[in-house]
């Protein structure tokens, strides 16, 4: 497999450290609202890039942490007049709630700021022992000059980068570089005991202690949108390598930003839109599919316009899956093995899953890999009748249903798209067929109808797909 690494701005061959085994740290949210539509897609991405490696038969360990401590959620919370921890802690279940609609598979290790403060202050212990942060006032900086290689990652020179900066007239700073790792208690915010007074942790130092922690102090891939690459991410190697004295990541990768309707998401403008609120117009497989449909490293274009395409592409794979599952309860396949003919058509779909694992493998290129799934498609709708084996077409709709699952995406959703209430109304209407009463079959069929449910008689039975 090949990814881009941002590290070395190419596409390099991943060669994880430990043999069958991936350690992967993605940057979470900070959960202070419901998620919004731009934080979905690195999560949706780097899911399916665990998703990938799994079924490749690879050990993932995989991290994303939530940040429950920030000054935003302690804005929040003396705004509502509640604590800093009830704010975060309805968040994470809202969040909770979006991903797993999002089908977003639960972290190995999901840790929480507030509960890692020991890890980062030995962390902190370390980098002032090593000469790469000092303390004034109870506020401990980082050195950033001190670090040679500062900049690598983002490709920013830092004598540049302190053209642009200042001091304020009430920083402690040595340097305008310089960045916090430990900042001093303020009245009514949270805060914990440290060597340097009662406070709290900088941002940047979260995520190099919590990787540490969890994955070891070199990994395999750390993750996250572009918009982390300066100053977070590149805080974080500064910090992580600095401690440790050991590469921090092997490879970086990063998601390029979500618009609104080619223009960049801001509350100011009105067009940002949560997670929640963009599911309650369609359906969650819909907004992880759409996502999916582009590389992740371009930018993604979100419109009611792209989304209602996104929607009925999906619905062409559901409804193919819908009917070759109806064909196999049909009862009027073949019993034995597979036909001359069917044999080249399994051989043409393993070569498709070739094509998909090819695309997959290019750095993680889901919108060709997901080409792959509809020539699969294609090939089902036109082959796969009454007159075919069950081994053929179990093996046509396990196939689909199986890459599909790779990208997240459920395919099996018979349960779902007939409940008892629609499956006792394809009954009622058969039997009223039967009894010649067509005036109710035709009022069944529009009550379907209204359920999104469209009914096609055919010789082998009533077959059905969505609208």
């Amino acid at each position: 497999m090949k990814i881009y690494n941002t590290l070395t701005q190419k596409k390099q061959e991943f060669v994880p450290i430990e043999e069958g085994k991936v350690r992967i740290y993605v940057c979470g949210p900070t959960v202070y609202n419901y998620v919004h539509i731009g934080n979905a897609r690195p999560a949706i991405i780097f899911d399916t890039l665990r998703r990938y490696l799994e079924y490749k038969g690879y050990e993932v360990n995989y991290v994303s942490n939530f940040t429950d401590v920030d000054d935003k959620i302690i804005k929040k919370a003396q705004e509502e007049g509640v604590k800093a921890s009830e704010i975060s802690e309805r968040y994470i279940r809202e969040l909770r709630t979006d991903m797993d609609a999002l089908n977003v598979k639960e972290a190995t290790f999901h840790p929480k700021a507030t509960e890692e403060i020991g890890v980062m202050i030995r962390m902190i212990e370390t980098l002032i022992e090593k000469g790469y942060a000092y303390e004034k006032k109870g506020t401990v900086y980082y050195k950033t000059r001190s670090f040679k290689e500062y900049g690598k990652l983002s490709k920013k020179n830092i004598d540049d980068l302190e053209a642009g900066s200042r001091i304020a007239v009430n920083e402690e700073k040595e340097d305008p570089m310089d960045f916090v790792l430990w900042k001093p208690k303020k009245e009514g915010e949270p805060s914990w005991s440290s060597p340097w007074g009662d406070g709290r942790p900088g941002w940047h130092i979260e995520c190099s202690a919590m990787s540490a922690k969890y994955l070891g102090e070199e990994i395999d891939i750390h993750a996250g949108g572009e918009d982390l690459i300066f100053p977070h991410h590149e805080n974080e190697i500064a910090q992580s390598e600095a401690a440790s004295g050991k590469p921090f990541a092997r490879y970086w990768m990063h998601n390029a930003f979500l618009n609104i309707d080619n223009k960049k998401m801001s509350k100011s403008t009105g067009n940002f839109f949560t997670v929640r609120e963009i599911c309650e117009q369609y359906p969650p497989q819909v907004v992880r599919f759409f996502m999916l449909n582009a590389h992740y490293r371009s930018p993604l274009n979100f419109s009611r316009e792209l989304m209602e395409a996104a929607a009925n592409s999906l619905t062409r794979i559901l409804t193919s899956v819908g009917q070759l599952e109806f064909l196999l309860g049909s009862g009027t396949l073949k019993e034995g093995s597979l036909t001359k003919e069917e044999a080249e058509f399994v051989k043409e779909t393993d070569a498709l899953q070739e094509k998909f694992n090819l695309s997959m493998e290019d750095d993680l290129n889901t919108a060709d890999a997901i080409a792959a799934i509809f020539e699969i498609v294609k090939l089902a709708n036109t082959n796969c009748n009454g007159d075919r084996s069950i081994v053929f077409v179990e093996y046509i709709k396990d196939k689909i249903i199986a890459l599909c699952d790779i990208l997240g995406i459920k395919a099996h959703q018979e349960e779902e798209l007939l409940d008892e209430v629609i499956d006792k109304l394809i009954e009622e209407r058969q039997a009223a067929r039967k009894n010649k009463n067509f005036a109710l079959a035709d009022q069944i069929r529009d009550q379907l109808l209204e359920k999104g449910i469209l009914l096609e008689d055919t010789r082998e039975g009533v077959r059905w797909k969505r609208k």
